[in-house]
């Protein structure tokens, strides 16, 4: 069955490897506002401003350059950052020094100019500017620089997110959720947190063998703000590398929730864990399409069939839009050559879709059936199965990171322990 499903020539795969990308980090809640000169540079900000990393911070767009920046503060307070657009055949450096006489401490200044100006990089640094951008931008120009300002000056790590969910329900999402973060936490040796977003009905305990007191619901339903210490107690360490924070999986109440009911858990993670997999519930509310916006990557996973095929083509249709600068999501198809069942071949699923999928995991019931009901995973009990290569080929393309050599111990180093002891004993 595993031959036929990887080497039918109708099934491709979107075999590209994983290549290292460029991560910016979230901004922060700052007051950003910029004064352009030109209608292009200020549309360019415009759409920066609708990009989810700089979702917590407020940016307005003004004409007029600096000029007008410098008009504007002398009666209002300048906010966090300013960024400016050159102007030509105006002294950008005597326009800075008017600034600083109406500028706040700790105003971060961000240039935004052509590749005409003459004016040298280090006299704008002089000046306390604290990024130059050559023009013509982007959108994503604008949110790097943004950004950028503040992943450089935080002493923190900032963990990447990483969101899985099912095109439909009873696809194996948590499943492949579980196995992938456990295999990030191995392979890849980054410390990772699996949080398990089905509150009524999730897996994660299981599948971890946990049974823990406290989980995720503890941290949205308390009152005040979750801060790292307080994360840190509900967390069940599974591995040295791998922790989880579960759902209660119980009916005692409804859970429903806003839109950014999850926002501060997921903010205060990011400061401590390098990496957070989401295990996301296959429904579409406020706060599950806010939680895949707000994701670094996205990872959906599908049964090779046309409702599911529906389902896919829908989310990477609405999320593309929703994050026009960010990596698209990515799917992989599960649960591939299930016996007697009919199927649509990758390719034709592939071509509904647009683009390919990362990955075909076959069916074996066995196989994952006896690691669901021994508390394991795949890894666990089939090292060496091909399934176990692709959860670490999804693992290394949803992260971006190579495979960690672990040390390797010969059978040998108790014996050759001993008679070191015993020859330094004979010295």
């Amino acid at each position: 069955m595993i031959s036929r499903v990887f080497q039918n020539s109708d099934d491709q795969l979107d075999d590209t490897p994983a290549q290292p990308e460029e991560y910016i980090s979230p901004a922060p809640r700052v007051s950003v506002q910029a004064f352009c000169a030109s209608v292009a540079i200020a549309t360019a900000v415009r759409a920066a401003s609708e990009d989810r990393r700089l979702g917590k911070a407020h940016l307005s767009v003004h004409m007029g350059g600096i000029a007008a920046a410098i008009e504007a503060y002398h009666t209002a307070p300048t906010p966090n950052v300013i960024l400016l657009e050159t102007e030509p055949g105006r002294d950008i450096l005597e326009g800075l020094d008017e600034l600083a006489t109406v500028c706040d401490a700790g105003t971060r200044v961000v240039v935004i100019g052509s590749a005409n100006d003459v004016t040298p990089y280090r006299e704008l640094v002089r000046r306390g500017v604290s990024d130059y951008v050559t023009g013509p931008i982007e959108p994503i120009d604008v949110v790097r620089a943004i950004c950028g300002l503040y992943a450089a000056s935080e002493a923190v790590a900032v963990g990447r997110i990483v969101a899985v969910v099912g095109a439909k329900g009873g696809v194996g999402a948590s499943t492949v959720a579980h196995n992938v973060a456990w295999t990030i936490a191995r392979d890849l040796a980054l410390d990772s947190v699996v949080i398990d977003l089905d509150l009524a009905f999730g897996t994660a305990g299981l599948d971890y063998n946990q049974d823990p007191v406290q989980g995720i619901a503890n941290a949205v339903f308390q009152q005040e703000r979750p801060d790292s210490a307080f994360m840190e107690r509900l967390l069940a360490k599974c591995t040295d590398r791998l922790n989880l924070l579960a759902a209660p999986a119980t009916l005692d109440q409804v859970y429903d929730f806003g839109a950014d009911a999850f926002d501060a858990i997921f903010d205060t993670m990011r400061m401590t864990t390098p990496c957070i997999v989401l295990d996301v519930p296959h429904q579409w509310s406020a706060w599950t399409k806010r939680t895949l916006v707000g994701a670094d990557d996205i990872l959906i996973v599908a049964e090779p069939d046309l409702a599911n095929m529906r389902n896919t083509k829908n989310m990477l249709n609405v999320l593309k839009a929703a994050r026009p600068n960010d990596r698209p999501p990515l799917y992989c198809l599960n649960q591939v050559g299930m016996h007697k069942r009919p199927e649509i071949t990758t390719r034709e699923f592939a071509k509904a879709i647009e683009s390919q999928p990362i990955a075909a995991i076959p069916f074996d019931s066995k196989m994952f059936g006896t690691a669901a009901n021994n508390g394991q995973m795949i890894a666990q009990i089939a090292a060496k199965h091909r399934t176990t290569q692709v959860f670490l080929q999804i693992a290394q393309r949803m992260t971006g990171h190579a495979v960690t050599k672990r040390s390797r111990t010969s059978f040998l180093a108790p014996i050759i322990k001993k008679l070191q002891g015993a020859t330094a004993r004979r010295a």
